[in-house]
């Protein structure tokens, strides 16, 4: 299986994706430090949205195989500048997590993602378990 970093902004839903995609119980766990599993990067949200902490990421983008970047579908705004998939030599997707909720803005994320530089788009609830199987699946392919 590739090396998965997920990026992306405080509350976007990273930690409790990693825990879907691993198949652990879902429960509220804020991320402090880079958290280093055998095939998933899970960062803070911080990282993202403090300006001097964003390069850390592209330093760590080199740890994987693919960079992950999650946008909650009911997010207010997008923290990410257009084309930002330039700054690593990696294959960069999107992930638009809580398509299940019901404030979810599924156009306005793709648009956003399109935007950031993403091709390859996954739309996932972790909770439902909706899109949990495409990622695996990609993940797993050569």
């Amino acid at each position: 299986m590739k090396k998965l970093i997920l990026m992306g902004r405080v509350a976007a839903g990273k930690t409790t994706l990693t825990q879907a995609l691993k198949g652990e119980q879902l429960h509220y766990c804020k991320t402090q430090y880079i958290n280093y599993t055998d095939t998933i990067i899970d960062t803070p949200g911080e990282y993202t949205e403090v300006h001097h902490l964003g390069a850390a990421l592209a330093l760590y983008a080199y740890e994987a195989d693919i960079v992950g970047i999650v946008i909650s579908a009911n997010e207010p705004f997008c923290v990410f500048p257009p084309n930002i998939t330039g700054m690593v030599n990696r294959e960069v997707i999107g992930i638009i997590t809580g398509v299940d909720k019901p404030d979810a803005n599924i156009p306005l994320a793709e648009l956003w993602m399109k935007n950031i530089g993403c091709e390859k788009l996954f739309h996932v609830s972790s909770y439902t378990g909706e899109g949990l199987g495409e990622i695996i699946d990609y993940l797993n392919q050569d």
